[in-house]
């Protein structure tokens, strides 16, 4: 990378001068060392002209006194404003944020505004400028001194997120705060900014970065790095992380320099660390890549350098998507996974990474124009007022009120609507490079919003490279694919996550309370619709067909190599009808799918359509064509078999016109599963599939699903879901066994209940108790105290079928049948979902109280007598044990004086018998770290490595559906 010469800055003299000097009082906010870099920079030239400038900031004097050496600077250090508290270099904590600046600025704000004012009369300052200290505009107004800040964000932006994670209770802090910077006479503003609709007047300028004093050339030369040799800057803003870094993580050929490295920390012989003091521009344009998080000072320097920049995102750090737009904009980001940057998988990223052009031609004189800016003020030039339009401060406040009520996890992105042709004096900005969401590669959406959902935008993607490959492609899944659709009529897509089995589980078919969490990995459905004589046929199906006037379904299933099952499938739709126009049965369209093994998956995509028949008497007349892709792994225990019927249902019911509620289908979507394809799961899945909100656990009653509503993942705690390659199915003889097993307890009890209201030896005040018990219609309807007293001892440890079937007759479950010749448990069973209905209210109400470490660990502890109780049952399995015990050894370190343990509990999920272990910690990057621990010590172990699931994202009812249509032609920006 040859020197930028567009860091050249203008010589300092050339600056204008005053008659006299000019006094500036700058104000620093203590978030980070950002913004005092990059006000180091218009500072230097403030005092190059000969102003006297008194900066105030928490951040080291050293950060300023480094560049500039000078009687006319002046450092106070004060801290007036908290920024935001990171429990690590990549997690910001929201409550601690919001209380810590209610320490700082809010308790003693008339302390801080009257020691301010006295301060600023006493300096003789003619400005004050501030970048972005809330406090400081306002103490100017009241000295009587003209204010102006410099800043890319405000802080009332960033914290009204927090408010939503925090408590309405913290709301008056954004109302003041906005207040404070309206006492600002205008904001100069920097590129890759936040919506600030608190400033009435704005002057948009260049890139604020600082010039370079060596060339790459010499900078190399002085840490003895040969030419031929890469290097990569590991940045995080200046924060010490402390994570190990380990020889392997570089391929051949590179070494990573390490800002922020402490003097203790170990590093391998391809990593160097800098010294705090070192003067990173001239690093970062000797580097060939960077790899750190996102900041103002790292992109800006990045983008003109035109240095590739690796990034990890940040939780809750609401400056992070603008900034990132303007870097990908300018072709200069690749985006790296949290996972792999703490498990050393930088390989493919670095490789990524130096393939890039970063092409930002824009200015980097910011420091510059800011100073005249500011020089001009202060002597008393008013400027023309450009006042921001009504329309462009309606945008603004829009996307702030966006930025409160996101759907928690949505990938957090700056709307695609927020279009600016320019700022108000006609200068161009990046945001008018802004697609509309109304257009993705290849398409143009007639209906729906794909919500910034990167799955979803990557199977449009997807749809767009099989509409142009056409027959030329090598895969036969995508072949089948390319041949699918009339590419030039409309096509309907429908999305709908997996779930983490939190708590609940196996108890809903006995209608358990469940909390439930949509997985981010999702399955995506692609349906059209077309009249029998111009549906496109696959040649097959083509030979079968001598009249085009039977309509017929085609289906092609993506990844079906990973699961040793035919890409693809079809029937003609008449084979759903008995000769008397009615649709077949249930019995009769599971043995028409069961006949080819390979085939048999088709069933959950096929049998929605069955279900429409039979339950809301729709009658299909045309041909359908379904695409399914889906990244919901199958048998790990997080309904991947949920996710395709929703999504499946979802979009065919949309191309159809038919309007149903995401509960009813979730309904009809277990109906497929327990009579199409013949596994007897309950109802939960689907719920979660399709009603599911992201970050948030949805609460059911499964009797049969009524929905209590939406229980907040508090800010401090999250979820993993650890899979433990155990394959699980709900279809396996286990599962069903234990389900037949609550059902005859069931029946059991209500029959002990039944004979001892009968015989009138119940007590008087008891007997309307007993009444009850003897119509138990869901086993968890019955208190746990009441089962150990009443019933526990009555109930056989086993059962025959024949016994059973000869003293109680039928056991009361549509989709399960005894066999006459097996032996049951039903004991454990039985008990099981009690206790259970019981340990998710508990769960479920710990969640919303205060928190505390008692907290965690209570919500930690429920979640062990889950998992044992599900062994009890025999629905257990070495992977997943092996899994909870790991979690229990990592949560004992929380008592090692050494060590820091940040997971609380665990346990089995779904069917059980394998699959996918739920886990419970605290929000932070050491609970990351030890997941991975847990990912490696497993590996070990067993020589498989686990995958983990880790986020979350909209039910299939909060998704909607798009309709898209192929574009002749991209879109004009």
């Amino acid at each position: 990378i040859a020197m930028p010469t567009l860091l050249q800055t203008a010589p300092m003299s050339e600056l204008e001068s005053s008659r006299s000097p000019l006094v500036f009082a700058y104000y620093v906010t203590g978030h980070g060392f950002g913004h005092a870099t990059r006000v180091v920079e218009v500072v230097r030239h403030l005092i190059s002209s000969g102003h006297r400038v008194h900066v105030v900031s928490a951040a080291p004097e050293f950060v300023f006194t480094t560049e500039i050496h000078s009687p006319n600077l002046f450092i106070r250090n004060v801290l007036l404003d908290s920024g935001s508290v990171q429990s690590d270099a990549l997690t910001v904590d929201r409550r601690a944020s919001l209380e810590k600046y209610c320490e700082i600025a809010v308790e003693p704000r008339d302390s801080i505004l009257a020691t301010e004012v006295e301060w600023l009369k006493s300096i003789k300052a003619n400005l004050v400028v501030s970048d972005v200290v809330p406090i400081a505009c306002r103490a100017a107004a009241n000295a009587g001194i003209r204010s102006v800040c410099v800043t890319n964000f405000s802080w009332d932006f960033i914290y009204a997120e927090y408010v939503m994670a925090a408590g309405h209770h913290h709301q008056s802090i954004v109302w003041q705060i906005a207040e404070d910077y309206s006492h600002c006479e205008f904001l100069i503003r920097l590129p890759g900014h936040c919506p600030m609709p608190a400033f009435h007047d704005v002057i948009d300028i260049p890139l604020v970065v600082r010039p370079l004093h060596k060339s790459r050339e010499e900078v190399r030369r002085e840490l003895g790095v040969p030419d031929n040799v890469k290097l990569l800057i590991f940045n995080f803003g200046g924060q010490p992380t402390g994570w190990k870094l380990n020889e392997e993580y570089l391929p051949a050929g590179w070494i990573c320099l390490v800002c922020g490295a402490s003097a203790k920390q170990e590093l391998p012989p391809n990593f160097i660390g800098l010294p705090k003091d070192v003067y990173t521009p001239d690093v970062i344009a000797s580097s060939d890549c960077m790899l750190g998080k996102i900041g103002y000072g790292t992109v800006s320097e990045a983008l003109a350098c035109k240095l590739p920049f690796i990034f990890v995102r940040r939780d809750y750090f609401n400056e992070e998507p603008f900034l990132r737009k303007m870097l990908e904009y300018y072709q200069g980001g690749v985006e790296m996974i949290r996972r792999d940057l703490l498990a050393g998988c930088w390989a493919p990223y670095l490789e990524r990474a130096v393939t890039l052009k970063p092409c930002y031609d824009g200015g980097i004189d910011g420091g510059e124009v800011t100073a005249k800016i500011l020089q001009d003020t202060a002597m008393g030039k008013k400027r023309s007022k450009l006042n921001l339009s009504g329309a462009r401060r309606l945008q603004d406040a829009i996307i702030l009120g966006f930025q409160l009520q996101r759907a928690p996890g949505r990938d957090l992105s700056v709307p695609e609507w927020y279009q600016v042709t320019g700022d108000e004096a006609g200068t161009p900005l990046v945001d008018q490079t802004q697609k509309s969401s109304k257009f993705v590669e290849g398409f143009e959406i007639l209906h729906g919003d794909h919500h910034g959902l990167i799955d979803t935008v990557s199977f449009l993607d997807s749809l767009a490279t099989l509409a142009k490959i056409g027959g030329h492609h090598q895969e036969r899944e995508h072949l089948a694919a390319a041949a699918l659709f009339n590419w030039e009529e409309d096509i309907v897509v429908a999305r709908a996550p997996g779930r983490l089995d939190v708590m609940g589980g196996i108890a809903d078919y006995s209608g358990s309370l469940v909390l439930l969490m949509p997985t981010r990995e999702a399955c995506h459905a692609a349906v059209q619709r077309n009249h029998p004589s111009k549906q496109k046929l696959w040649k097959h199906a083509e030979a079968r067909h001598h009249s085009r006037d039977t309509p017929i379904l085609e289906i092609v299933s993506f990844g079906s190599e990973l699961s040793n099952r035919g890409p693809t499938f079809d029937m003609d739709l008449s084979d759903f009808m008995e000769e008397d126009g009615k649709p077949i049965s249930y019995d009769k369209a599971y043995h028409y799918f069961s006949k080819n093994p390979s085939q048999k998956w088709a069933a959950y995509v096929a049998g929605t359509i069955l279900v429409l028949m039979r339950e809301m008497n729709v009658r299909f007349e045309d041909s359908i064509s379904i695409l399914v892709s889906s990244t919901v792994p199958e048998g790990k225990g997080v309904s991947s078999s949920a996710s395709v019927e929703v999504a499946t249902m979802s979009a065919i019911t949309a191309s159809h016109g038919l309007e149903i509620s995401p509960r009813d289908v979730a309904l009809l979507c277990q109906k497929v599963e327990n009579y199409v394809v013949g596994a007897p799961c309950g109802v939960m899945d689907q719920m979660a599939s399709a009603c599911g909100e992201a970050n948030k656990l949805l609460a059911m009653i499964c009797q049969p699903a009524e929905i209590l509503g939406l229980v907040e993942i508090p800010s401090h705690v999250r979820f993993w879901g650890i899979d433990s390659g155990i394959r699980h199915s709900v279809g396996g003889s286990d599962y069903g066994s234990v389900r037949i097993g609550a059902f005859i307890g069931n029946t059991m009890i209500r029959y002990f209940a039944s004979s001892e209201t009968n015989s009138g030896e119940a007590e008087e005040e008891s007997s309307e108790l007993i009444e009850y018990d003897a119509s138990l219609d869901y086993l968890c309807n019955l208190s746990p105290h009441r089962f150990q007293a009443l019933y526990a001892s009555k109930l056989p440890q086993v059962i025959t079928g024949e016994e059973f079937i000869g003293k109680y007759g039928d056991h009361g479950d549509s989709v399960t049948t005894i066999d006459r010749k097996g032996t049951y448990h039903i004991m454990a069973p039985t008990k099981h979902p009690i206790y259970e209905n019981f340990r998710v209210q508990a769960f479920k109400a710990l969640l919303t109280a205060t928190p505390s470490e008692e907290q965690v660990i209570g919500l930690g502890e429920l979640m062990y007598q889950c998992h044992n109780s599900y062994s009890a049952c025999g629905l257990g399995s070495d992977g997943t044990d092996r899994l909870v015990r790991l979690v229990q050894k990592m949560e004992k370190l929380k008592h090692s004086k050494t060590e820091n343990g940040t997971l609380y509990g665990a346990k089995i999920t779904g069917g059980g018998s394998g699959g996918t272990v739920c886990v419970i910690g605290r929000s932070s990057l050491r609970s990351s770290e030890q997941i991975l621990e847990i990912q490696r010590k497993y590996k070990e172990a067993t020589g498989f490595m686990p995958y983990v699931f880790e986020g979350s994202s909209p039910g299939a009812g909060k998704f909607g559906y798009l309709k898209i249509r192929k574009n002749s032609a991209p879109p004009s920006t």
